[in-house]
Formats: C-alpha cells, sequence, structure tokens
C-alpha cells in the first residue's frame, strides 16, 4: 500500500479557500488548492469538514485513571485526592495499571489526541512499575501516538525517602523530563534544589505541579521561573495548575506574568481538575482560582491546557476530549464569546506542541507531520461551541480512527 495520499477539501482556517492536503511518507508535501494528483495515490474527500492539527494531551497522568471507580474523593479536596490515591497506589499491579492507562489512552485518541506528556508516577509505594507501563504502552502505540515521560514524585521526594535514587534510575530507563510537586514535600525550597540539579545531571527540561492553591500568597513560582532563568532552560520548562496567579491582585499578577514570561516557562491549567478541587474551604469566602489565561497569553506567555486526570480523586470526570476541555475552559475564563473563542483550539494544539517543544515539526505546514484532526462541521469558527464529532484521526497521514455519528428523526405521526 502507497504511504502517498491526498485529503480533499479540507476547511484550515475560518476565511481561506478549502484546500487539499498532500501526504508522502507521513509528513505534509503540499498544502493548497487542487494539488494535482500525478501518481494516481488514494484520495479522500474531507467533503469541507474543519480540520486541526492533533491534538496534544500537555500533562496527563495515565497510570491514575479510572481509580474513581474504586474509590471516590466524596470531599473534593486536594489533600484527600492526595490522601486516597496514596491509599490505592498500594494495592495496584503492573496488569491492572497496563488496563487501565491503555483504557484512558485509546479514549484520548479515539478523541484526536496523538500527542502526550505523560506523567509517570516513581515512588518507594509502586517503585519502577508505573515507567515499566509507560514504556510498554510507547512501543505498543508506535505509530498512534508519540509520547514523552515526565518522571514525577507526586508523594515528594524527601517525605519518602529512596525517592530520588528511583527518579534517577527511571530518567536512565528512558525518562524525559524530570517532574516536581514542591508543595507535597518537606520544604519546597529542597524540592527544587533536587528536581533542578536532576535535570541539569540528565540534560532535560523540568515539568512542574506548582501553586495549586486559592491564596494569592503561594508563589513558588518565582523561585521556579528565577532558577529556570539561572540554568539556562527557557523554553524547557513547563507548570501546571499555577491556580494561585488567579487569586492574585491585578498588578501583583502582572508583575509575576512578566517573570514567567522572560524565563520562558509554559503554563498549563488543568481545568477539569482545578474546578473540582478548587474552592473548597471551611468557610467563606470560597471561591475557585484559574490561572489567567487571557491575560498569560497578552503577555506572550505560551499556554497550553490539558485533561490531567481521567476519573480518579483528582478529577471525577473525563472523556479524554480535549474540544470538550476546551468549552470548560472558556466558559470559566470568560472565552466562549465570538472574539475569544477561536483561541482556545490553539491551546490543545499549537500551544501544546510549543510546550512539549515539537513545535517546529508540528502542524498544518509542508514538511511537518501529517497529524491531523478532521471534524465533522463545516464552520470553522464555531467548533469549540458546536463540539463536533472527530470525523477522522490521522497519524502519520494514515487514518487511525473513524469516528461516525448518526442521527434518525422519527416524527410524529
Amino acid at each position: 500500500m502507497t504511504d502517498e495520499r491526498i485529503f480533499r477539501n479540507a476547511r484550515i482556517n475560518s476565511d481561506g479557500p478549502l484546500v487539499d492536503l498532500h501526504v508522502a511518507g507521513g509528513r505534509f508535501s503540499g498544502i493548497s488548492p487542487g494539488i494535482e494528483n500525478g501518481a494516481g495515490c488514494e484520495e479522500v474527500d474531507l467533503g469541507g469538514r474543519a480540520v486541526l492539527p492533533a491534538f496534544v494531551e500537555s500533562h496527563i497522568h495515565l497510570d491514575k485513571a479510572f481509580l474513581e471507580e474504586r474509590e471516590p474523593n466524596l470531599s473534593g479536596t486536594l489533600e484527600d485526592a492526595i490522601s486516597i490515591t496514596l491509599a490505592l497506589k498500594k494495592t495496584v499491579t503492573k496488569q491492572d495499571v497496563m488496563e487501565r492507562a491503555e483504557r484512558a489512552l485509546r479514549m484520548c485518541i479515539r478523541h484526536g489526541a496523538t500527542w502526550f506528556r505523560a506523567q509517570v508516577e516513581v515512588d518507594p509505594i509502586v517503585g519502577l512499575l508505573g515507567v515499566e507501563v509507560a514504556l510498554a504502552l510507547k512501543e505498543k502505540y508506535a505509530g498512534l501516538a508519540d509520547f514523552q515521560l515526565v518522571i514525577f514524585p507526586q508523594e515528594g521526594i524527601e517525605q519518602q525517602p529512596g525517592t530520588e535514587d528511583l527518579m534517577r534510575e527511571a530518567m536512565r530507563m528512558g525518562g524525559d523530563l524530570v517532574g516536581g510537586i514542591p508543595y507535597n514535600d518537606l520544604d519546597a525550597e529542597r524540592h527544587l534544589d533536587i528536581v533542578f540539579g536532576m535535570a541539569e545531571a540528565f540534560g532535560c527540561g523540568l515539568d512542574f505541579h506548582l501553586d495549586f492553591a486559592d491564596d494569592p500568597r503561594v508563589r513558588n513560582i518565582e523561585s521556579v521561573a528565577a532558577r529556570t532563568m539561572a540554568a539556562g532552560l527557557g523554553g524547557r520548562v513547563a507548570v501546571g495548575h499555577l491556580t494561585s496567579l488567579g487569586a492574585m491582585p491585578p498588578d501583583d499578577a502582572a508583575l509575576v506574568i512578566e517573570k514567567i514570561l522572560e524565563a520562558g516557562i509554559s503554563v498549563l491549567p488543568l481545568p477539569a481538575t482545578d474546578l473540582f478541587l478548587g474552592g473548597r474551604g471551611d468557610a467563606p469566602p470560597r471561591f475557585r482560582s484559574l490561572a489567567p489565561v487571557k491575560d498569560l497569553l497578552s503577555a506572550g506567555v505560551n499556554v497550553a491546557i490539558s485533561s490531567n486526570n481521567i476519573r480518579n480523586a483528582f478529577t471525577p470526570s473525563g472523556r479524554g476530549d480535549l474540544l470538550e476541555l476546551g468549552l470548560l475552559l472558556a466558559h470559566a475564563l470568560h472565552m466562549s464569546g465570538a472574539s475569544d473563542r477561536s483561541l482556545v483550539p490553539e491551546l490543545f494544539t499549537t500551544n501544546g506542541a510549543k510546550a512539549l517543544g515539537v513545535g517546529e515539526g508540528y502542524g498544518l505546514r509542508p514538511g511537518c507531520a501529517a497529524d491531523f484532526v478532521v471534524l465533522d462541521s463545516l464552520n470553522f469558527d464555531d467548533i469549540l461551541i458546536d463540539q463536533p464529532e472527530k470525523r477522522f484521526v490521522v497519524k502519520g497521514g494514515r487514518i487511525i480512527v473513524e469516528n461516525v455519528s448518526e442521527t434518525s428523526w422519527r416524527e410524529a405521526e
């Protein structure tokens, strides 16, 4: 079978003409109207449907997916999410983790995601089990999905002795980035000392769970930004959550945003988790803060969104559908109006790719990997609010998922 094909009549923007997508060798070789089929290769007529680059799950915990089925987080607090998951981790097996992670992975791919940065937990409780599962999935799904693995100390490092050595071994096994969670350790600055030192030793970037609080006084981001600049890691550090930034007075937040921009840090709000766990104080005033996406974007900071967790104590919902998650964020941050909603798909496509550091080879441009999603919509401007089916998911120029949605009307007689 030839690896060359033409996807005809694609709508890749709101106001330009329909174009043909010519694919050869897994990459776009041409994107323009009326491409000739001189080689007699396969053709697929997209019928004017909207096309986006492949969706990017830039921060996801596959190894903790579906644990909500075993024990839900009835209080909805971050503290209980951590404690429930810690207890459940003591009962998991490699086969169990593999089955749940693969179930979540296939759900994400079905909804258009073919690029992943997976957070892989490492500690004395689960050892290197999660790393073994992630590496096995990476091999099994080669050709369907691209993976980066973050070696993540969910339970802290100093408060779980032995974790640092396990993290180093996990990096040698195939980890791509060092993870950090300073708010869940004995001392946040010592935690940062360890993970930045480890990143230097392995010559890699870092990915943090950071400042997950409704308290504007929580601002470890300033230390992370200073350390990032000192280490010359601009463009190689991402921070998830950062909800405390949304709780700060505008002038304070603007100063912090300047530091984030100068450091070249990507910010990853995780709206399903942030909205579920936030605002759980015992007494008024109760509010839920989110990273201020519009302010960050206006300043020039790279912002991406992701599922984070799927159906566990941190996030009881989720279908691995980033288009759906984008609408959730848009509603929460007043971005669903006509002037803002066109910005949202970039948060899980081009911006997600930039956060992963793969932006040069990603996108709807000749020479880029032919990874894209065909939406069952003829209206490019309203894809966020229409929530259309992902008609085709394409990886390397090959259709890997086809979704068909049909409605039959039975009129009253």
